[in-house]
């Protein structure tokens, strides 16, 4: 038995076919190399920090600029440490979850901190 044609990144539609080793959508005409969707997928799934480390769950890290919070008139200060993060799709681009001493639960950029 024969694998399932891949569904479609674009339209997600299930009908698609390879040519010339690249696949294609017969619904949009979207060209896709199955090599690249899935080396795109384990590059989407890599969180970094603002100098390059990868993050993973339970990291401490450092935040490298003063942070402005919304319904606070003190800002998160350059250096404040901040630990046992937890990796989301949060809204935005605010990738980190996690309790920020002072201030409560938030989520924060993986641009504004550096693992410590």
């Amino acid at each position: 038995m024969s694998e399932p044609a891949p569904v479609c990144p674009e339209c997600a539609s299930e009908y698609t076919y390879e040519l010339n080793g690249f696949q294609v959508c017969s619904m949009c005409a979207h060209e896709w190399s199955p090599e690249a969707a899935e080396s795109d997928d384990a590059e989407a799934s890599v969180i970094r920090d603002a100098v390059g480390n990868v993050l993973a769950d339970g990291d401490t890290v450092t935040v490298i600029r003063d942070l402005k919070v919304k319904g606070s008139s003190a800002p998160i200060k350059v250096g404040t440490k901040v630990r046992n993060i937890r990796l989301v799709d949060g809204v935005g681009d605010h990738d980190i979850d996690c309790k920020v001493d002072g201030f409560g639960p938030m989520q924060l950029k993986s641009s504004v901190v550096k693992k410590a």
